[in-house]
């Protein structure tokens, strides 16, 4: 619960910054955009036939970007976070929140024109969890955590932006590193690192590495329009090969956010996430353990703000 409270703490804060842009950012190349809202359902049963069970939903989430753009430079920077879950109340519900969304996804981008709408760019970004995950219907079993996994990358190449709504960046040297800082997962070899030497008596004689660096070729492509003018897309596919490691073997991160805006407070929103990374095995239904391609659909109707196309405007 403490866990909870903290993130929640956080993410209420972040959301405060973006609603107080307009005194915060003063200079004029500067383009803010935000979206955040939080969505919430409860249900409760009393002698009810055809059965359920007394749970509380929540999913909070905030979309924000800051760009700037003078002359030959620009620098883009954006910010995914969300956080959600289920708690179910009554004799013999699970202990532990059920987490429906978790998500904290930074990026930044610089770049230098060179001509034309191509940029030399250098590109960092970063995305973990903000708690623990659990193997239910097993709550013991921790599979994930804060930085456990947590990805960074950073890659140096070019950017083709030839409007803000559409970017291709290309990079033939970038490096991912992976952390997991949950020691267990780390003496597993978890998340693609390298796993604990152990003795006949399964006795740790040697940790499991909490790191792991690859360096390969980076591809990241942003789209972002407004498809309807109560309909918002945004979208992101990264991949990533490892030139070291079965390069033909492409990681794939690829996400898509509508937000569908009913008045200036009640909207809904529908995000799509997809990865697929074989450094990951995944245990499916029949027992059989390899990588997956893994994929995560969350729907929310609730209460939720948007600063679109927040421009501060030079004054004359």
């Amino acid at each position: 619960m403490k866990n909870i409270l903290i993130a929640a703490f956080i993410l209420c804060n972040i959301a405060t910054t973006f609603s107080q842009t307009d005194s915060i950012a003063k200079d004029p190349n500067w383009k803010l955009q935000g979206i955040y809202g939080l969505n919430g359902t409860q249900s409760s049963f009393v002698n009810w036939n055809a059965g359920g069970r007394n749970n509380i939903s929540l999913l909070g989430y905030i979309s924000g970007s800051a760009n700037y753009k003078k002359g030959t430079t620009k620098w883009d920077n954006s910010l995914d976070l969300a956080l959600g879950g289920i708690q179910y109340i009554g004799i013999g519900a699970p202990k532990q929140l059920q987490k429906t969304d978790d998500k904290i996804d930074f990026s930044t981008n610089y770049g230098l024109k060179m001509k034309n709408k191509w940029y030399y760019s250098i590109l960092g970004s970063f995305r973990t969890q903000f708690l623990d995950g659990f193997a239910f219907p097993n709550d013991s079993v921790r599979v994930s955590g804060a930085m456990a996994p947590g990805y960074a990358t950073l890659a140096i190449g070019a950017e083709y932006s030839p409007n803000d709504n559409f970017s291709v960046f290309i990079s033939p040297l970038a490096t991912k590193m992976t952390f997991v800082q949950i020691h267990s997962l780390a003496d597993a070899g978890a998340f693609g690192v390298e796993k604990a030497e152990v003795d006949g008596l399964g006795n740790v004689i040697t940790a499991g590495k909490r790191f792991r660096g690859e360096f390969g070729a980076y591809f990241k492509m942003k789209y972002n329009r407004d498809l309807a003018k109560n309909i918002n897309m945004k979208t992101k596919l990264e991949l990533f090969s490892n030139y070291m490691n079965n390069p033909e073997n492409i990681d794939v991160n690829a996400d898509v956010l509508f937000t569908f805006k009913i008045n200036s407070w009640f909207s809904a929103s529908l995000n799509w996430t997809l990865i697929y990374d074989d450094d990951i095995d995944i245990r499916d239904i029949n027992g059989n353990v390899g990588p997956r391609t893994q994929f995560k659909s969350v729907l929310g109707l609730g209460v939720s703000y948007t600063m679109r196309n927040f421009e501060v405007k030079a004054k004359k």
